[in-house]
């Protein structure tokens, strides 16, 4: 009875470390594939959400890296309708806020007056707004963080720290 539950646990083990390094390394926008869950024009606005959440400076922003991807994939694949329907409601509802407040689209808009959309948006009484803003910030802040630019170029992230170098040449 030991040795059967002895390798069933190294077998488990053994896949989890021929799994190991799929899911640990970071996410890359080719990696998450192919998200359908938006129309082109409401992925835009996605976008420049992301975008004016974490902007482009001496680094990408969230746009370049494609940060809305992973707000749409994990939303699509690990959040329930509800999140889904507050993303698109969300959407339309910070497009009409730009359109009363400065007569033109969100993405039109410049970064001050996206700032302060968004920050109306999650302080109101409204719970739309405020759950829309709160949930992609969330995410736009993990993906970017987690993306594969991030991890490697600013943490110097290795999966495998320290490399073996068993000849070497020694100078006398």
């Amino acid at each position: 009875m030991k040795r059967r539950s002895a390798i069933k646990n190294l077998s488990l083990a053994f896949a989890g470390m021929v799994s190991l390094p799929a899911w640990v390394s970071g996410w890359t926008p080719e990696s998450i594939g192919q998200v359908n869950s938006l129309t082109v024009p409401d992925e835009n606005l996605l976008a420049e959400i992301t975008e004016t959440i974490i902007p482009e400076t001496q680094t990408p922003g969230a746009k370049s890296l494609k940060v809305h991807q992973f707000v749409m994939r994990m939303i699509q694949d690990c959040s329930g309708e509800a999140a889904q329907t507050n993303l698109e409601q969300g959407l339309l509802k910070t497009d009409e806020l730009a359109n009363i407040a400065y007569k033109k689209p969100f993405m039109a808009c410049d970064a001050a007056q996206r700032i302060e959309i968004l920050t109306h948006l999650q302080t109101s009484n409204d719970p739309v707004g405020k759950q829309f803003v709160d949930m992609v910030k969330n995410l736009t802040i993990r993906g970017y963080m987690n993306s594969e630019y991030v991890l490697t170029n600013i943490y110097n992230y290795n999966i495998a720290p320290g490399f073996y170098h068993g000849c070497v040449p020694i100078k006398a």
